[in-house]
């Protein structure tokens, strides 16, 4: 007779988690509490469906946080074999610009996840909607929809507390802290970091983008692009700070940032190019002969000290790190990802509750961080397909 695995929740570690279980040793259901399976996917799929990355992988590991708990799981299943599955369940994709990896052009995330979903059809996996998880019963067997479920194995893929419209509260936070399960609470992750602006700087220039520059947090640097926001700054050159932004704001309240304008010329560059100039104004200057954008040159004008702003050496070093205050995250709703969850030590190895013998968590509802790029699903899908592995060596 086949064992019972039960997954609770339907997000990409659920997903793939059910597509790599031998299901001819495992009868599998999976049980989503919405109406339809991978609303959280979809909704990630909006503008652009970012699956994975293609940095290499020696590299692509150490974009998390904490890298080491991930890395097996990773190595085990990399971004190559995920790119090399999407395309035998006819999912083909491409590498962009940035390295990131899409879906053809043509293909809608609800494409994706249909083919997804197929696969699980096929292999007999049995997904059941409207099921609500609300704790255990006495005998440490999961409760769905007040009714007890007896499994071999129960894995939950409950995901963490952004985007709640798609059901990601968080509310199963509170169910396992009861449980004396070790949680730690959910904290904002890729979101709007809060600045507070001088009216005049961003009545001119909010939703404008900071281009081509580099981020700096305590020892941590992130290049790309960032958008100035109202009342913050977003985007992939303040995401990739997260951990470091986290750590500073939960320490003081509040976090230094300095960002480099120019990273592809040295302060002594810049020095050599501003007393080279054949302009008078330090604002043309700027403009046309190290080609700042406008906000780049308003930002300066605008938070440094006259005699600061009209000194080539002084100048040059603040475009190489120009300082500013970060107070703040966007709500917990707003931000892209949530870390926080159940504790990384209340699991062992294969992501199996020290607490409760044969039943794991894995995706986002455990405390670890990633960048956006594609690494969030990349690592989710990779846990799943870690732990399916790993189950279907047992006896």
């Amino acid at each position: 007779m086949k064992k019972k695995v039960t997954i609770i929740g339907s997000g990409p570690s659920a997903l793939l988690l059910a597509a790599f279980l031998d299901t001819q040793k495992f009868s599998v259901t999976l049980y989503e509490k919405n109406k339809a399976a991978g609303r959280k996917f979809l909704v990630a799929g909006k503008g652009g469906f970012n699956l994975t990355h293609a940095e290499d992988i020696t590299s692509f590991v150490k974009r998390y946080t904490p890298y080491t708990f991930l890395a097996s799981a990773l190595i085990n299943f990399t971004n190559t074999h995920f790119i090399d599955w999407l395309h035998s369940i006819n999912i083909p994709t491409y590498v962009g610009s940035s390295k990131r990896v899409y879906p053809v052009k043509g293909i809608k995330p609800i494409a994706v996840l249909r083919a997804v979903l197929g696969c699980l059809k096929a292999k007999g996996v049995v997904v059941k909607y409207n099921q609500l998880f609300f704790g255990w019963d006495e005998n440490n067997n999961p409760v769905i929809n007040n009714k007890s479920i007896e499994a071999s194995y129960t894995i939950f893929c409950l995901g963490g507390k952004s985007w709640q419209i798609t059901g990601s509260n968080g509310a199963w936070l509170d169910v396992f802290k009861a449980k004396n399960i070790e949680i730690a609470a959910f904290k904002a992750s890729n979101c709007r970091y809060v600045i507070h602006w001088h009216a005049n700087f961003i009545d001119k220039h909010e939703g404008v983008p900071l281009k081509n520059i580099k981020i700096t947090c305590g020892n941590a640097t992130q290049k790309g692009e960032a958008i100035i926001a109202k009342n913050g700054i977003e985007g992939n050159a303040i995401y990739g700070l997260s951990p470091q932004l986290r750590q500073e704001l939960d320490k003081s309240g509040k976090a230094n940032i300095f960002i480099d304008f120019k990273p592809m010329l040295s302060t002594d560059q810049l020095i050599s190019k501003i007393h080279g100039s054949a302009r008078k104004n330090t604002t043309e200057i700027l403009k046309k002969d190290i080609k700042l954008s406008s906000p780049q040159i308003e930002l300066l004008k605008t938070y440094l000290p006259k005699d600061v702003y009209l000194s080539p050496n002084l100048l040059a070093s603040k475009i190489k790190a120009f300082k500013l205050e970060v107070t703040g995250t966007a709500t917990l709703d707003e931000s892209i990802s949530t870390v926080g969850g159940v504790a990384l030590n209340a699991v062992n190895n294969q992501f199996e509750l020290k607490a409760l013998n044969n039943q794991f968590c894995i995706g986002e509802m455990l405390d670890w961080d990633a960048p956006t790029g594609g690494y969030l699903i990349q690592a989710c899908s990779s846990m799943g397909v870690y732990l399916a592995r790993y189950l279907n060596k047992l006896d």
